[in-house]
């Protein structure tokens, strides 16, 4: 797998055998602003992969910060050429960061969609395929602080 942005200056394999712990569609009205569109889709993978960031990465992302409703903050990382948002990292209230990381799917060359999870459906706007697995706000596995394989929600 392999993370490229829409202009390409962000272009970086993943490490082998580093495919995501879980991947959601997230329906929740920061996720639908973030993208765009109807949902989000963040695919989880321990931060490891990619943090610490390297110099050449980090002279190429800009990193919006923003409060979580939970009293935490999300560090939202973005190509600084073409904008596209690439992934997003929690800290918790203590300034701790979170032992994962939420990379966007589309951006993510080979992600396999099978079995993605709905999140947040009590706000979707679009049908919820049957038969798939969904919490109106989220699983109580999100809940955790790290090591969980959680989304990177708030």
């Amino acid at each position: 797998m392999k993370i490229r942005c829409q202009c390409s200056d962000i272009s970086l394999p993943l490490p082998p055998n580093s495919g995501p712990t879980s991947v959601y569609h997230c329906h929740c009205t920061e996720c639908r602003k973030q993208s765009s569109s109807a949902f989000g889709t963040s695919a989880i993978f321990p931060a490891q992969v990619l943090f610490p960031l390297s110099q050449e990465l980090r002279s190429k992302l800009g990193c919006w910060t923003r409060p979580t409703k939970e009293g935490r903050t999300m560090d939202c990382y973005f190509c600084k050429s073409c904008g596209v948002r690439i992934m997003h990292r929690i800290r918790e209230p203590d300034g701790q960061e979170r032992d994962t990381v939420s990379i966007k799917g589309g951006v993510i060359e080979g992600l396999c969609w099978n079995g993605a999870k709905h999140i947040y459906t009590e706000s979707a706007v679009v049908d919820i395929p049957p038969n798939v697995e969904r919490w109106e706000t989220t699983p109580e596995t999100m809940e955790g602080r790290s090591g969980s394989g959680e989304q990177q929600h708030d």
